[in-house]
């Protein structure tokens, strides 16, 4: 039984103290805030589609 109590003693300490880490974190350090901008570039198109006829994508649709 005491090596069952020491165990869990050393790791309720363990645990504290990294929940102690953790809240001087939170406390502590103050993130900074940067604006990010990052530029997208859009691919040219190919060669302008032509139109289809509605017949021809209905009767894809009906096979």
């Amino acid at each position: 039984m005491p090596t069952l109590f020491r165990l869990l003693t050393i790791l309720a300490l363990i645990a504290g103290t990294i929940y102690g880490i953790m809240a001087a974190l939170v406390y502590f350090v103050e993130p900074t805030r940067t604006e990010v901008s990052v530029p997208v570039t859009l691919p040219e198109p190919d060669a302008p589609r032509q139109p289809a006829a509605p017949d021809e994508d209905l009767s894809e649709l009906r096979r």
